[in-house]
């Protein structure tokens, strides 16, 4: 996990640039990440900078040599660095806060009645795709709760439903195709099986054993029997070996901020990035240690170094802050980041106090 996020090195600190210098980077800064353009000297002296032409792009280039800001082209103006937007964030960014409007919304969105745990964690991803213009990303809880009670209802000839009961009160639901064959007896079997093996267990503690239990057990289990017990814990755990779900959502918003055939080939990779799915994971589980928003840009994480994209996440938690999961935007290095930040911020915290109820 560790591997996925760059060392971070030294970047200037705002305490090295003076006032002109500060102003001038702020103005650039702000002036791309609006219009997703470079910046040139010109559009600063006709925009409140009292300066010449020449004197700021003497700035400007004092800004790149210190690494905070490049020049895309020749005669083009400047863009910010990965590093540059790191000090804009952490030093200059004045976050401002959401409206009462946008917090009823995501009040009302997420907690709509008859919603299961699944359809919550989509809606929260869609909602800040929606709200924030990148790509969505929720990353579901490892389950640690025991399990509590597991039953196989049959829907018709090709349809069931497992439904795994656990402990803290949280109930699953997978919709699954059933073996050829399927009696109510053997249904009723698997559900007899799971139930002595799993109850009080997690997941995690059960999956080991499982696999040897199965094996000893097929002579004695109906052999479709056998077979639903195999696909619902399959089901269960998101797979062999995978017991971590990630909801994207919004992948569009992404195509929509393409400008030009490079912008085209950044959002290519970055589609490419998305399909990584352990590895995103691995990269938010680097949030469940932070109390608030986490903030990565670019090269700072190997995962997106090609594709230049940020990634704004936070922990979602229980009232006792205990944490669950991690949700965010993913989106390109430009992001809104004063509007994303307490977007996320607010949804995250909404989340954790709707799975706390």
């Amino acid at each position: 996990m560790n591997s996925l996020i760059h060392p971070t090195a030294r970047s200037p600190s705002l305490a090295e640039l003076d006032e002109r210098a500060r102003d001038i980077f702020r103005r650039v800064v702000e002036g791309y990440l609006e219009t997703g353009e470079p910046i040139g000297s010109r559009t600063l002296s006709k925009g409140g900078v009292h300066l010449s032409p020449a004197s700021i792009r003497n700035t400007m280039q004092d800004l790149a040599e210190l690494g905070l800001l490049d020049s895309p082209h020749v005669s083009a103006g400047r863009v910010p660095t990965h590093a540059g937007l790191r000090l804009f964030v952490d030093g200059l960014m004045e976050i401002g806060d959401l409206g009462e409007a946008e917090r009823r919304d995501i009040d009302a969105r997420l907690f709509a009645r008859g919603r299961g745990f699944a359809e919550v964690m989509d809606e929260a991803s869609a909602l800040l795709s929606g709200l924030a213009g990148g790509a969505g990303i929720v990353v579901t809880p490892v389950r640690e709760a025991g399990v509590k009670h597991v039953e196989f209802v049959s829907l018709g000839p090709e349809q069931a439903l497992a439904i795994m009961v656990f402990e803290d009160g949280q109930v699953e639901n997978r919709l699954m195709r059933p073996p050829a064959g399927l009696t109510p007896a053997a249904l009723q079997e698997a559900s007899n099986f799971l139930n002595s093996r799993l109850s009080g267990r997690t997941l995690a503690e059960a999956k080991g054993e499982m696999d040897q239990e199965l094996a000893l057990a097929r002579r004695e289990l109906d052999a479709a029997a056998a077979r639903l017990v195999e696909d619902g814990l399959a089901a269960w755990s998101g797979g062999e070996d995978l017991d971590r779900s990630l909801i994207v959502r919004g992948r569009a918003n992404l195509l929509g901020d393409a400008r030009a055939a490079e912008d085209l080939e950044r959002v290519r990779r970055l589609f490419d990035d998305l399909e990584h799915k352990q590895q995103l994971i691995g990269l938010l589980d680097h949030v469940r240690d932070a109390q608030g928003v986490r903030i990565f840009i670019g090269a700072e994480t190997r995962l997106f170094s090609l594709s230049g994209s940020a990634v704004i996440a936070a922990p979602y938690m229980t009232g006792r802050q205990k944490v669950l999961g991690a949700i965010g935007v993913i989106g390109p290095a430009r992001l809104n980041y004063a509007r994303v930040i307490p977007l996320v911020d607010y949804t995250a915290r909404v989340l954790g106090r709707l799975l706390d109820a």
